[in-house]
């Protein structure tokens, strides 16, 4: 028994606009393919003609090997203005003679035309280049990547095939399926083709292990935005030495992405915001819930925002966030936002261009219904806008402090057994005492500074060249201590502190009272 298949919500905006008698309907898409199969069921649908046209081919009927006509744009224009059957006319290639001033006069005359027939104009581009004058002529549809349910008939189809010529195997359960159509949400139907197809290349199967394939083809397209960067999520939650607030609190969202999750009314995480002084694990934090969660690690460089070109900024801001909701669910990680919203809050001669792209990030932010986590990191808290630490736009904000004795012991541990050390050789106790107002990244020199000096006598790393790396530090508890101070009296009421209460040197068991000189 066949069930009758709901109505997508894009195909009935567009079935209500043509119906509502809109003369002209920009829509934005990648997906020429997919679009015209849209079209072709509304033209059905309504009982009209479905013509398209390209500057190569030019304008024919749709399914039919007709050779087409009109070429020029004024041409085609002036044709859909003398055409009297009810028709759809979708024009492709079409957005690079919005620029020239004869063809926006003709929209312009063919939009008031058109209101009172049963035809209409759908110019499909893969950017938007909407000239000013036509702003109020033309209607806006954005076109969204393939839903789940699209994605899944197309794994299945391909299941088909593979069945029917005995080449290859399929081995994948109903949860496996799933979570191959998960990770391939954010691509294309081609693109989604290609990697379903290329997984059953490489091996002659198709199974749960083809989900790294399909990543990897989220990375393309990540790399091809220009904006956002693909980081290799490889950071362990367990390398995060001490934060075990944080920690907590991120263990507790783990599997708030899930369909289950949503079923039982939980929202979807929007995001957290690290506060404290460089060096304390702020970055590798959000590696490492990436990694955590299996999730894509993406960076949002401000940076590669800003253009020279009007307009450009905030066009590249939206687009950055639509490749991240693309490619979601995933780790959106934005490092020093402080830097990238200053044009934002000063109120720079920037033309407003700073404000705009602040507004758009911000207005994401607190409406955005897709699984995009954000992890934003800040240094200086004096430089972030009140409006970015308003409840709505982050789940929550920590501050990150230097860490306390325990947490020192957690580091240092970790940093040795990275390279290949026995932690349990050293004297940690002493060296906790020596780093009192060390930093996470300080603790991490002073071993690596040790290793070089042992290396250099050509020995094993001992106790004596932590310490002597640990008297030739100057820490930034000492080179940042004013910042630091006004930081920590800004968190004590704004912000919750991402470790357990501070832990002193004296209880952390088999400590001494000794004291190093520092070389200054």
């Amino acid at each position: 028994m066949n069930e009758k298949q709901p109505v997508k919500p894009v195909l009935k905006e567009i079935d209500s606009l043509i119906r509502a008698r809109y003369p002209i309907i920009y829509l934005l898409t990648h997906e020429e393919a997919r679009l015209e199969s849209l079209i072709s069921s509304l033209s059905k649908k309504q009982s009209k003609e479905f013509h398209h046209w390209t500057a190569t081919q030019g304008l024919k009927l749709y399914s039919t090997e007709d050779v087409g006509k009109y070429n020029d744009p004024l041409e085609v224009l002036v044709h859909i203005q003398k055409h009297d059957a009810p028709s759809l006319f979708l024009l492709k290639d079409f957005h690079p003679f919005l620029e020239d001033p004869h063809v926006v006069r003709r929209l312009r005359d063919l939009a008031h035309d058109l209101r009172g027939s049963f035809k209409t104009i759908l110019i499909a581009s893969p950017r938007l280049n909407l000239p000013i004058e036509l702003e109020k002529e033309i209607t806006l549809v954005d076109i969204p990547l393939p839903d789940p349910q699209e994605l899944t008939e197309l794994l299945q189809s391909i299941i088909d095939v593979i069945s029917k010529r005995n080449k290859s195997s399929v081995d994948l359960k109903p949860d496996e399926a799933r979570a191959l159509v998960r990770a391939a949400q954010g691509l294309t139907l081609t693109e989604a083709e290609n990697a379903f197809s290329k997984s059953v290349v490489n091996d002659s199967v198709l199974n749960v292990r083809d989900v790294n394939v399909v990543l990897k083809e989220k990375e393309q397209i990540i790399r091809k935005s220009g904006i956002l960067e693909f980081f290799p999520a490889n950071a362990k939650i367990s390398e995060v030495g001490g934060l075990q607030n944080l920690k907590q609190w991120l263990g507790l969202r783990s599997k708030a992405f899930s369909t289950k999750a949503s079923e039982f009314g939980l929202p979807t995480p929007k995001g957290v915001l690290l506060l404290g002084a460089p060096g304390c694990g702020k970055s590798l934090t959000a590696k490492a819930v990436a990694n955590s969660w299996r999730l894509p690690l993406l960076r949002l460089d401000f940076g590669k925002i800003f253009s020279g070109l009007v307009g450009s900024s905030e066009e590249n801001m939206r687009r950055a966030l639509k490749v991240a909701e693309g490619v979601s669910p995933c780790v959106l990680w934005i490092d020093e936002i402080e830097k990238g919203l200053a044009g934002g809050v000063s109120g720079s001669s920037d033309g407003g261009t700073g404000a705009r792209v602040f507004g758009t990030f911000l207005t994401w932010m607190q409406e955005k219904e897709s699984s995009v986590f954000v992890v934003a990191t800040a240094n200086k808290i004096e430089a972030l806008p009140p409006e970015l630490l308003r409840r709505g736009r982050f789940d929550e904000i920590f501050f990150m402090d230097l860490p306390h004795a325990q947490s020192r012991m957690d580091i240092l541990t970790i940093h040795l057994m990275k390279r290949k050390r026995d932690p349990k050789t050293f004297d940690l106790k002493s060296i906790i005492e020596l780093t009192d107002g060390f930093s996470g990244a300080e603790l991490e020199h002073v071993v690596v500074e040790g290793l070089f000096i042992a290396y250099s006598e050509q020995r094993e790393l001992k106790n004596e060249d932590v310490h002597k790396a640990i008297r030739e530090t100057i820490p930034l508890s000492i080179t940042y201590k004013e910042e630091l101070e006004r930081t920590r009296q800004w968190a004590k009421t704004r912000a919750r502190n991402a470790d357990v209460l501070h832990a002193s040197v004296s209880q952390v068991p088999g400590s001494k009272a000794n004291k190093i000189e520092r070389v200054e």
